[in-house]
């Protein structure tokens, strides 16, 4: 596979493999809100776990916002995605743009830490709520973001990460958040090549840019960590760290918020495997900075 011209390169056909990450994790030594300990669990792990870092109080009145949002959610919309087997809605996308998200996306609790570890003014790549609903959330298969935003976006290196806002009790059995501790360190080529439009089947029910079996068992070897915790507890995670989550069959809810912050100095360009670049609502191009500018 060739990859002098793209470190990064995926899916250009033939077979899977794992390559060295070529980017640091902790992006220099900018100031923020995460102390020594911290930073280096995110940089050796790939994510940090910040328990009641949003008070029970806020985690309720942005729970409530979320489930009227997608109570009023035009199913019609591509922003809007449903479960791949019934019409409950799965994912909303977009938030960031108006309202308490807009202001959740600028809040310094999270874009400080964005800009600490990426070592740069940050913007909103993208955002969206994830709903588990109770007894039908369907689960989200092994992948790498970077991968995605890498082929199908045009983002050049890995100088991102998502912070994901627990709105409910998320516990060991309704489909929590699942990390490969480590695997931020190795890229996973993957095979095939990505089709037209390949993102109306993929927010449902991912085929293309999935890692193989084989890769994914190498990458666990260090385990499998399951992120569960009160609401209002964030997980800052690398946006090459390896996750999934398995399906809620319980009798309790599990929504989330991700917010996605890249660089600026990272923004987009053309994407690196396809024709054309994914819709806005997925990638956003305008690079507008969020938070209080840090020296």
């Amino acid at each position: 596979m060739t990859t002098a011209h793209d470190p990064y390169a995926s899916r250009v056909g033939g077979t899977a493999e794992l390559a060295r990450r070529e980017d640091p994790v902790v992006w220099g030594a900018r100031s923020g809100p995460l102390d020594r300990a911290q930073l280096q669990q995110y940089e050796t792990n790939g994510f940090l776990v910040c328990r009641s870092l949003f008070s029970a109080t806020e985690a309720r009145a942005l729970l409530a916002e979320s489930e009227r949002a997608a109570a009023a959610a035009d199913r019609s919309r591509e922003d809007v995605i449903l479960e791949p087997h019934g019409d409950a809605v799965r994912s909303l996308f977009r938030v960031h743009r108006e309202g308490v998200f807009a202001r959740l996306a600028g809040d310094d609790r999270l874009a400080a830490v964005a800009r600490q570890i990426l070592g740069d003014e940050v913007y909103i790549h993208q955002s969206r709520i994830n709903f588990k609903p109770a007894f039908e959330g369907a689960p989200f298969s092994w992948h790498s973001d970077f991968e995605t935003w890498h082929v199908e976006d045009g983002m050049p290196r890995m100088r991102a990460l998502s912070a994901s806002l627990l709105l409910t009790e998320n516990t060991e059995h309704n489909g929590p958040l699942l990390v490969l501790p480590g695997s931020h360190r190795w890229y996973v080529r993957c095979a095939g090549i990505t089709p037209p439009e390949h993102y109306k089947v993929s927010l449902r029910q991912q085929e293309y840019g999935s890692p193989d079996p084989a890769s994914i068992t190498r990458l666990a070897e260090q385990g499998i960590a399951s992120v569960t915790g009160p609401p209002g507890t964030v997980v800052f995670f690398d946006s090459n760290l390896m996750h999934a989550s398995a399906g809620n069959i319980t009798p309790l809810p599990r929504h989330n918020i991700f917010l996605v912050y890249n660089a600026v100095s990272n923004a987009l360009g053309t994407p690196f495997g396809t024709s054309a670049p994914r819709p806005d609502f997925l990638a956003e191009r305008a690079v507008v900075p969020v938070g209080a500018a840090s020296p």
